[in-house]
């Protein structure tokens, strides 16, 4: 059974809040992440994409895809190597092909909301060798089952991830295949609620895992991979699944930005940059940017690099608002090379995070001024930007992670700022809006009772 919590105290929805964090454990005393309602509101999102599309089912091979039709997760390596994959009808339960042995006997015990009869083995063919196209026909052959057994034969199917050896056996099964990715990533970019909380979850890890580094781990002599090593073991004793990647930049590594851990020594006066991508529990992100600097406090230069990357990098947050769109995001983002190319760097952007890093809908001056694409309630971005200016020995880069509320954005990512650069966030809307308490504001709660705002 699902319930609704009473707001009348708290005034807004409780996913919404930062500082209102459940514990990740459950409890019989209080109601919190909803595991049975995130599977079936999830479901009920990809399958509403389906009909609104004309699309009769989905096949979905990529693990977070899976993960999100199904509930079913056996670990990250299975993720993208195609052994694994489901049918998603528009109407019906989803059929999941696990990997035959124990993998399968596994998902039987685990998975109690599929049915047995929805749980079937899968059919491996990359790989096979010269038994390719006979995998392959097995492969399919499994789904086409399935499409017959919801009269969808007739129906276009779409397809989220294929090589050539699958694409050519749908053809020859004379199965309608259409483009699965739109489908499927119009669905997550807009969250649940029981989706926000664990993201929640994940950026209060992350949060705690940069004050350990900043405040413990950061000191002159330790190497870049030490401080990975440190994050890794620490987020992995809080409750994340994995660890994604953490980059550690410093002195040098900072400009231009190397974005990958190195055994590099970390010297006093170092500019420190501190990348964290790891998947929290539920398998929901969290990524986001510190800067710190070594044994020193920060001279009037990278003072000032610091507030030239805070300022755009808020100056975004401000425009993640319902209605807005991607061009009012990328439009504070300082010119780099995205300008230059047209492409997105990944330095100078944002991008929607969710059950994998990049998901749904990517924010770049490289195309999103000409092409803008809709913001909307419930969206969850990592916003990024970078001081990338040549000759400058050491350099800063930030991000956060803000949750598209109805009024506003909301910063999930709660580490404060370098003390001696005066950037401290000071938000005015949503949540946040300053409370003005009068001695005539009464609110009727249950059962006519009156609470009297003092």
């Amino acid at each position: 059974m699902s319930y609704n919590l009473d707001q009348y105290f708290i005034q807004h929805p409780h996913e919404y809040d930062p500082k209102r964090l459940y514990s990740q454990n459950n409890a019989d005393w209080q109601y919190r992440v909803d595991h049975d309602r995130m599977r079936k509101e999830r479901l009920s999102k990809l399958q509403t994409q389906l009909k609104t599309r004309d699309i009769g089912a989905m096949v979905v091979y990529a693990g977070a895809n899976v993960r999100y039709a199904t509930g079913s997760y056996q670990g990250n390596w299975k993720y993208n190597i195609n052994i694994r994959y489901a049918v998603v009808p528009a109407s019906g339960d989803p059929v999941l092909f696990e990997t035959a042995g124990s993998d399968f006997h596994c998902a039987h015990i685990d998975l109690p909301w599929m049915g047995s009869n929805n749980i079937r083995p899968a059919m491996t063919w990359q790989w096979a060798e010269g038994a390719v196209p006979h995998m392959v026909g097995k492969m399919v052959g499994g789904i086409v089952d399935v499409l017959k057994e919801h009269n969808l034969m007739k129906e276009r199917v779409a397809i989220d991830n294929l090589d050539m050896a699958a694409l050519r056996g749908f053809q020859e099964a004379g199965v309608n295949i259409v483009d699965g990715w739109p489908v499927i990533s119009a669905a997550r970019v807009i969250k649940t609620r029981d989706e926000i909380e664990l993201l929640k979850m994940a950026s209060s890890i992350g949060d705690a895992a940069m004050w350990k580094i900043k405040h413990e781990w950061l000191k002159p002599g330790v190497r870049e991979r030490e401080i990975e090593a440190k994050v890794h073991e620490f987020m992995l004793e809080r409750g994340c699944e994995i660890i994604y990647d953490i980059i550690v930049a410093s002195g040098g590594n900072t400009s231009p930005y190397r974005r990958w851990a190195t055994d590099k020594m970390i010297r006093q006066g170092d500019m420190v940059i501190i990348d964290i991508n790891a998947v929290g529990p539920g398998g929901y992100f969290i990524d986001f940017v510190r800067n710190f600097k070594c044994a020193q406090k920060m001279n009037q230069q990278e003072i000032d690099l610091y507030k030239e990357v805070y300022d755009s990098m808020y100056a975004g947050i401000e425009m993640l608002k319902p209605g807005n769109t991607t061009a009012d995001v990328v439009a504070k983002f300082p010119k780099y090379d995205d300008d230059v190319y047209g492409t997105c760097t990944l330095q100078q952007f944002a991008h929607s995070i969710g059950l994998t890093l990049y998901e749904g809908m990517w924010m770049s001056r490289g195309y999103s001024l000409k092409y803008p694409a809709e913001i909307k309630e419930n969206m969850y971005f990592a916003i990024e930007t970078f001081a990338g200016h040549p000759k400058l020995r050491q350099t800063s880069r930030l991000e956060e992670n803000v949750l598209v509320s109805k009024d506003g954005p909301v910063v999930f990512t709660q580490m404060e700022h370098m003390e001696e650069t005066g950037c401290k966030w000071e938000p005015t809307h949503g949540i946040y809006a300053p409370v003005k308490w009068t001695a005539d504001d009464v609110t009727v709660v249950p059962e006519g009772i009156t609470w009297q705002k003092k």
